[in-house]
């Protein structure tokens, strides 16, 4: 299931709201609205779709054992990373925070667009340990 938001900062909280309408009931729902909320976030900070007429999609694919979100942005000059322990700015923590409630997460693509993707355990083991995480 895939929808496009515009590139605002008032769809951050509509992508959340499509996660969690979508994930209704299930443990990893939590963990699932924060990590699309920090990846649409960054897209439109830093990525040309934050741009007046700028989009972002949000893409859920759930399988048996497995949860996959992601957000394809419409590229920028910078590729999304995880900034070292102790870097004082008062942003740039999202992917940390990803990279914690997340089994695995990545970014595929360029300059032109990317998409920044994470991977959830459905197995109720590890979704209570990634709700743990919070």
């Amino acid at each position: 299931m895939s929808r496009h938001f515009l590139g605002s900062t008032a769809s951050v909280r509509e992508a959340r709201r499509f996660v969690t309408a979508f994930l209704n009931g299930w443990p990893i729902v939590e963990a699932a609205e924060l990590i699309v909320s920090e990846l649409a976030t960054n897209a439109i900070r830093h990525s040309a779709s934050g741009r007046f007429g700028g989009r972002f999609l949000v893409t859920i694919h759930v399988g048996r054992d497995r949860l996959w979100l992601a957000v394809l942005d419409e590229g920028g000059p910078r590729t999304p990373e995880v900034l070292p322990d102790g870097q004082e700015d008062e942003g740039g923590r999202g992917l940390l925070l990803v990279s914690t409630l997340a089994d695995s997460w990545g970014v595929d693509g360029d300059e032109q667009g990317r998409t920044v993707w994470a991977l959830l355990s459905t197995e109720p083991a590890a979704a209570m340990q990634a709700a743990s995480c919070r």
